[in-house]
This record gives structure tokens, C-alpha cells and sequence, in this order.
């Protein structure tokens, strides 16, 4: 089964780090190259543990829609999302955060595996992959921004009051 690890060094601390990658709002901002939009389940807002979300979104030319459920949280250390509907075979999405110094280590390990057998395992190692890992970049770089940015303006604030 394929599997993405990626860490972000995030200058903001753990709870808005944590909270911001289950926004769906902010998730949907991430993706809008892929025009993902959260039509069912919980649509806005902070997903918690025991919910689901359904996504529509343009993946390789194709609408397709995913459903996704957090099966475990701790918060603001961990959460994980399975597939529970859509075109992955399987589709697990393990976030884990860490505070260090003044910086939150979040760590992604996102395993899949298409279905259709060896079609989708070749399919897997030569796109696949690559497209989950530049689509997982591309949603962490705007938590990054996000998260550091409100960090910056809440220090600003405290200096000048």
C-alpha cells in the first residue's frame, strides 16, 4: 500500500496548528484548484471525532466524490480520517502534531491503494502518489501561512496593548 509521510515546521503553536487542518472551511481555500467543496456530513467549520464529511471535488479531469470519517482524535496531538466511501480502494489520513519550542511539528502519513489490482498498483506508483503528495503540500503550505500569519498579528496585538 503506498504511503505519503511529509513534515511541516509550523512558527505557531500546537492548538491553531491542530485546529486549522480540520477546518473545512479552510480545507476547502486549499483545494480550490481541484474545486473541492464539502456537500455532506459536516460542511464548515471544526470536524470532530465520530463525524463525517463528504467531499465533491475535479481529480485528474473527473468529479468524484469522497466520503471520509475521523475515527480517533486527541486533541490538539492527533487525528486520523479513514475513507468510508469513494474511489480509493482504501484511504487512511494520520495528522500528528508536536510542539517544539516555539514551533509545531505536523506530520502526515496518508496510505491508499486504488482498486483494480495490479492496473491500480502501477497506476499508484506512476501518478498517483506523486498527485497526493504535491495535493497534501499544497493544503499544508496554506496552514503554514495561515497559522503563522495569525501568529505574527496575536503578537503584534499583545505589543501594542
Amino acid at each position: 500500500m503506498p504511503e505519503i509521510q511529509l513534515t511541516t515546521v509550523i512558527k505557531a503553536d500546537i492548538q491553531t496548528v491542530f485546529d486549522l487542518s480540520r477546518d473545512i472551511d479552510l480545507h476547502q481555500k486549499s483545494t480550490f484548484k481541484t474545486d473541492e467543496k464539502a456537500i455532506a456530513g459536516r460542511t464548515s467549520g471544526l470536524i470532530e471525532e465520530g463525524e463525517t464529511v463528504t467531499w465533491r471535488a475535479r481529480h485528474l479531469g473527473i468529479y468524484q466524490k469522497l466520503t471520509t470519517k475521523i475515527i480517533a482524535m486527541n486533541k490538539p496531538y492527533h487525528f486520523t480520517d479513514i475513507m468510508q466511501k469513494g474511489a480509493f480502494k482504501s484511504m487512511k489520513h494520520q495528522h500528528i502534531f508536536s510542539q517544539q519550542s516555539d514551533n509545531t511539528i505536523m506530520t502526515d502519513i496518508f496510505e491508499f491503494q486504488s482498486p483494480f489490482g495490479i492496473i491500480g498498483k502501477v497506476f499508484d506508483a506512476l501518478l498517483l502518489k506523486n498527485y497526493m503528495k504535491n495535493f497534501l503540500l499544497e493544503r499544508n503550505k496554506l496552514i503554514k501561512t495561515v497559522a503563522e500569519n495569525n501568529q505574527k498579528r496575536e503578537r503584534s496585538e499583545r505589543q501594542n496593548s
